[in-house]
């Protein structure tokens, strides 16, 4: 027996179909995506439950999965306050800004 794919947000009592590809891949819906608040390259997590349905949600990375995410970036030379508080002020004077 084939089951039918579906993705289903609990809101509003909306529900979302998707069909998946000769490849096993399923794109989710728009609303399904900014009602998860994913962009691409997030990870989902796919929970099977007891009673057949399947949870979805994303994936949190913790802090220290960050680390070296910037390595690539050349360091900059470190700015004082001062030389950032007149950075400030003259980008506020361009917009017009106190």
């Amino acid at each position: 027996m084939k089951a039918t794919p579906k993705v289903s947000a609990n809101r509003e009592n909306e529900m979302e179909i998707s069909t998946i590809s000769s490849k096993g891949q399923v794109t989710i819906p728009k609303k399904i995506r900014d009602y998860l608040n994913v962009r691409t390259f997030d990870k989902i997590v796919f929970i099977p439950l007891k009673d057949g349905q399947v949870l979805i949600t994303t994936k949190q990375n913790s802090a220290t999965s960050l680390f070296g995410m910037l390595k690539h970036r050349k360091p900059k030379k470190p700015v004082s306050i001062e030389e950032m508080e007149g950075i400030i002020r003259v980008r506020r004077a361009k917009r017009g800004m106190k």
